[in-house]
């Protein structure tokens, strides 16, 4: 491997509303970053309130995603592709606000139908799903769980990948059997924010030496992400754009060379079909 091989975050947000934009990629560019899958953020971040949980809603934040993600591509030495979806934490939202959770499961579903329109039509290459990283009842559970199912169902007929936020563990191999029971290999389900090597999934391993190194000696398929937020008022948060080129060249001069191409190359290609080398 040399210095030529690209970067890919596999998990950043870019906030064209309340954020830095596309500015924040060209701070990754910068660092040596070359490739980036831009996550929509939640709704409520982008949109009225009013809109949160509509068709109407889910589209507008869509469209925006897209729109920052062209324009992030156009300051990259390589190029950056939407991943859509609907956050789980939106079922709680919408329960606050007197929904019952089945009412908010179909409210979320339509969100991931109108994300798979811009999968199947383009430009997005995957599908965002999952269920709360929180204590919730056991009907906010059960209809996160479909909502989860519903997304590995459209995945499979569209043929992309979806990323899921989920609470932490290593293993997800329920979680990994239920998508291929609804057409979705296993292959192509990405766990975000993983801290390190897990059982059924592609784990996304967040920037940090241990859970990278712990990947790394694994000897499994995994891709690296910061989750950067692009929040004005948490900057860095979760993790900068720059981190995940400062951790490719740690890892380069740790002598990890065979598994950066994994992780930026034939990982990305295995999961979403798509090119970086």
């Amino acid at each position: 491997m040399n210095d030529d091989v690209p970067i890919l975050d596999n998990h950043l947000h870019l906030d064209p509303v309340n954020g830095r934009g596309a500015e924040a990629a060209e701070e990754f560019a910068a660092a040596g970053g070359t490739h980036l899958l831009v996550l929509n953020k939640p709704s409520w971040d982008l949109v009225a309130e009013d809109d949160v949980g509509t068709k109407e809603g889910f589209r507008e934040t869509f469209e925006l995603t897209c729109a920052v993600t062209a324009e992030a591509s156009e300051r990259l030495p390589g190029r950056a592709w939407p991943v859509l979806g609907v956050h789980p934490g939106l079922i709680s939202r919408l329960v606050e606000r007197g929904h019952d959770p089945e009412k908010a499961k179909e409210s979320m579903q339509r969100g991931l139908d109108v994300a798979a329109e811009f999968v199947a039509d383009g430009p997005a290459v995957a599908l965002k799903s999952g269920r709360p990283h929180y204590d919730v009842d056991d009907a906010v559970w059960e209809a996160s769980n479909e909502v989860m199912c519903h997304a590995f169902a459209l995945a499979g007929e569209t043929g992309c990948a979806v990323q899921l936020h989920t609470e932490g563990g290593e293993d997800f191999t329920e979680i990994a059997e239920w998508a291929e029971g609804r057409g979705l290999p296993r292959e192509r389900v990405v766990k975000h924010y993983s801290g390190g090597p897990i059982d059924g999934p592609i784990p996304s391993v967040i920037g940090d030496k241990d859970a990278l190194e712990a990947a790394v000696q694994s000897g499994e398929p995994f891709l690296m992400e910061t989750d950067f937020i692009d929040d004005p008022e948490r900057p860095g948060a979760v993790l900068g754009p720059k981190t995940v080129p400062r951790r490719v060249r740690w890892l380069r001069e740790e002598g990890y060379e065979d598994a950066l191409y994994t992780a930026h190359v034939d990982t990305p290609a295995r999961v979403y079909g798509i090119e970086t080398n």
